[in-house]
């Protein structure tokens, strides 16, 4: 797959009308996961139409990468209480290694203002490594159920075989100070989260 010109890459919001490509995109990129993350998590199709319904639903809003007309990279975010999720990030398979992911990463970062986390599997080191790189810190073990349990909806599996990644990093107190605040419990600046 050739280069794209930067004059070829599109970011805009997608929309219920991009429902079928946000499908084909994250289905094709999650094969990926397969024969990695434990077998009793992993299911085909990845997401199902009705999934992608819930999570649109739930106020999941996914921006992407066109090129040459057609959706190459999709990144979804979701504001849950006081925190930004970043949700779903695809990259069709063909377009991987083309800085797509990272011009997509980007836009959500500079969009947001409030602390970023991100979910993801541990055995899948490629994403970690994403994240890593555009400054993500992994969430100290002590808070990442914790922090899971709060902002996501997972089963225990998924919270056992997943991390999270945080912008700004976050400390086992600071992730407790996001939780409480999150639910009104208490106020005041964190330690160390913005």
């Amino acid at each position: 797959m050739p280069t794209p010109d930067q004059n070829e890459r599109i970011i805009r919001p997608c929309d219920h009308d991009d429902a079928g490509a946000l499908l084909s995109i994250i289905n094709a990129a999650a094969k990926a996961y397969h024969g990695v993350i434990p077998a009793d998590c992993w299911h085909e199709p990845y997401m199902s139409e009705g999934e992608l319904h819930d999570e649109l639903a739930a106020g999941v809003g996914f921006i992407g990468c066109e090129i040459r007309g057609a959706l190459v990279g999709v990144m979804g975010i979701q504001r849950v209480r006081n925190v930004d999720l970043i949700r779903h990030a695809y990259v069709q398979p063909a377009w991987q290694g083309h800085g797509i992911g990272h011009i997509l990463i980007e836009q959500l970062r500079a969009a947001s203002e409030r602390p970023l986390l991100v979910g993801t599997w541990l055995a899948a080191t490629w994403a970690i490594r994403f994240y890593q790189q555009h400054g993500f810190q992994l969430v100290p073990e002590d808070s990442k159920a914790r922090l899971l349990a709060a902002y996501w909806t997972v089963s225990p599996r998924q919270i056992a075989t997943s991390v999270v990644l945080a912008s700004p990093a976050v400390a086992v107190t600071d992730a407790m100070w996001l939780i409480e605040r999150g639910s009104g419990e208490t106020a005041g600046a964190a330690p160390g989260v913005r």
